[in-house]
């Protein structure tokens, strides 16, 4: 599995300028254009023509399968104006850091998964699991980013990510308290993308300064004896350019390559997010 990830992140490395550039301008502009054209049209004719629905799909109308990512409604036109706007910033940030070949298939791998499993089990694809992966991802790649709550109270990004992911598993829970076990399920599927993309990287969800004093904890608790290896091989695949640790000596760290970065830097799952960009 640790290969098979090496080898996708070198895939998107890559190819990291191909795929759909900008992809979240066209999905929040989309989405501003079916919202202000519902305001004047209180049929909801274009809207409900976009939303998901498996018995329209299975009849022929497999644009649906993609065209609900159109259809955000915050319910109040100001609100949902500056939350597409957040989403837009929140997208343009994670594909300046990924490439826009990785960002295209986060965001679409997330619909792909949505639209597989409600076609087999039913249910009802919607387009907050989608934002709410994008934030889940953003919340991940910076943590410590702040956001306004109410628009006056500064919080940062990886509270609001666990309180999202604690709502979850709360949804989870009670989905299946009620014997809704495919309904239960739905939830963790919607966000797949985010824990298929990330791994074990969600802990970068937990504040840094906790993040380090774990990693030293656990340094300090490593056996003396990994070191002899690097005297009996001195090769390896990959270097932090930081730290200077190698999947030779720490075989358990997972090692990245910087999209940004100019050349191909490598670092590791600590230092990925938290480096000076090479110009």
């Amino acid at each position: 599995m640790k290969n098979l990830r090496g080898k996708f992140e070198a895939f998107c490395y890559r190819n990291s300028r191909k795929g759909i550039p900008n992809l979240m301008l066209y999905v929040t502009l989309g989405s501003a254009i079916v919202y202000l054209l519902s305001l004047f049209d209180q049929s909801y004719t274009l809207y409900l023509a976009l939303c998901y629905d498996r018995a329209a799909i299975l009849q022929g109308q497999i644009w649906r399968l993609f065209t609900y990512v159109f259809t955000f409604d915050a319910g109040n036109p100001l609100i949902t104006l500056i939350a597409l706007f957040c989403y837009y910033s929140l997208g343009r940030s994670m594909e300046m850091i990924w490439g826009t070949c990785k960002f295209n298939l986060f965001y679409l791998s997330g619909v792909l998964l949505m639209d597989i499993y409600c076609l087999i089990f039913g249910g009802y694809a919607d387009v907050y699991y989608l934002n709410m992966s994008l934030f889940l991802g953003y919340a991940t790649l910076f943590p410590d980013a702040r956001f306004l709550l109410l628009y006056i109270i500064p919080v940062k990004a990886w509270i609001f990510a666990l309180v999202d992911l604690v709502l979850t598993v709360g949804s989870v829970i009670f989905y299946a308290s009620l014997g809704l076990y495919s309904a239960a399920v739905f939830p963790l599927i919607a966000v797949g993308n985010y824990f298929l993309f990330f791994g074990k990287d969600v802990v970068n969800v937990i504040p840094l300064s906790w993040r380090m004093k774990l990693g030293r904890k656990k340094t300090q608790a490593q056996p003396k004896v990994q070191f002899r290896v690097v005297e009996k091989k001195d090769f390896f695949n990959h270097k932090c350019v930081v730290c200077g640790r190698t999947d030779v000596t720490n075989p358990e760290l997972e090692f990245r390559y910087c999209s940004r970065c100019s050349g191909y830097h490598c670092y590791c799952e600590d230092h990925i997010n938290n480096h000076e960009h090479i110009e």
